[in-house]
């Protein structure tokens, strides 16, 4: 009798399905990474300044701030997000940003200078800055600086 019962048992296939399951969430945490990370990497200053260098960390930033920047030769220009610099006078540069403000309490904006500019070159810009009441400001350096 003891072999009629091994007999009767079913033999257990094989089973060659791979689970998929683990490799679909990760590609979806991937994709959630690159879909934050890549609108981070447009934002540049793209005019032709040798920025300082800092240790400082970058800022979390839910939109892209305006960007002010200062030319080795003095010059200001004001950047929009996604837009290409327009130089401008400090108090066409101040006019404009007021009625940004006036539209926007919140706006960033951050200054970026050519590590050859005199100090006064960007204290004009942050000058225009202050009179136009924007309250979020940062400064634009590079990163890997040796900072004190």
């Amino acid at each position: 009798m003891t072999v009629s019962v091994f007999n009767r048992r079913k033999r257990r296939k094989l089973k060659s399905d791979i689970n998929v399951v683990p490799y679909i969430d990760v590609m979806l945490v991937l994709l959630i990474i690159f879909m934050v990370t890549t609108p981070l990497l447009n934002l540049s200053v793209t005019a032709d300044v040798e920025l300082p260098q800092s240790s400082a960390r970058a800022l979390e930033t839910k939109s892209d701030p305006l960007i002010v920047t200062v030319r080795s030769d003095g010059q200001l220009a004001l950047q929009l997000p996604k837009d290409k610099p327009q130089a401008m006078e400090p108090a066409e540069l101040e006019a404009r940003l007021a009625a940004m403000v006036a539209q926007d309490k919140d706006l960033r904006v951050v200054v970026g200078a050519d590590r050859q500019v005199p100090y006064e070159k960007v204290i004009v810009a942050m000058d225009a800055l202050k009179r136009a009441k924007v309250e979020k400001v940062g400064l634009v350096t590079e990163s890997g600086g040796n900072a004190r």
